[in-house]
């Protein structure tokens, strides 16, 4: 009877119906996966805050806003198409930004986790608008 039930469930897509999405949509969600990334990576390096509670809170917007998660977005919308490398790349990219602020003391003083707070509470307040 579980065969049943699961053979009449809809088939699970992890791909993205990119036909439903707008260039602003697709620019949208990768601005708001990439600083939900850059913030979770700050706590972790710089506050040892390990949660990703960013990363978690955009993955449930995403899945109520657009039936997507965070993972679909890297997958399909960043140019690396894959979000293990998508992933290695933004990381790069912040931790060079990291080292160009002298580190954790530098970038406290740069007041950086708070531009990145704010880029990210912007991006969490454009995807909440969306319908």
């Amino acid at each position: 009877m579980l065969g049943l039930v699961l053979s009449c469930a809809a088939p699970a897509s992890s791909a993205i119906d990119e036909e439903l999405l707008t260039e602003a949509d697709r620019a949208l969600l990768v601005e708001a996966v990439e600083a939900a990334f850059e913030l979770d990576l700050y706590n972790a390096r710089c506050r040892n805050d390990q949660s990703g509670r960013r990363t978690e809170n955009l993955n449930k917007e995403l899945v109520s806003r657009f039936r997507m998660t965070v993972l679909d977005v890297l997958d399909d919308l960043f140019p690396e198409g894959y979000y293990r490398a998508a992933r290695e790349r933004m990381r790069e990219e912040f931790l060079t930004q990291l080292r160009d602020l002298g580190g954790c003391a530098g970038a406290k003083a740069a007041g950086l986790r708070v531009s990145l707070g704010t880029r990210y509470d912007t991006a969490m307040d454009a995807v909440a608008a969306r319908p």
